[in-house]
């Protein structure tokens, strides 16, 4: 899931600098290696979140358990 929603965000900013390219509009930090840079930003942050999620899901369930005991 990380991998498809990465290569999706890939496509979007690759067709966006296409766009761009194609009405006559250039930014000199929006390149390929500048998608690819952020792509990886991304994959970074949804692999950050999923992790913290299962740090605090364990948590909570091991102190409810604690608490019941």
């Amino acid at each position: 899931m990380n991998k498809d929603m990465a290569t999706l965000i890939r496509g979007f900013l690759t067709a966006l600098l296409l766009y761009f390219g194609t009405i006559g509009v250039s930014f000199e930090w929006f390149t390929q290696e500048s998608i690819n840079a952020f792509v990886v930003l991304i994959s970074a942050a949804i692999a950050l979140g999923i992790n913290l999620y299962a740090v605090y899901k364990n948590t909570y369930v091991l102190t409810l358990v604690l608490k019941i005991k």
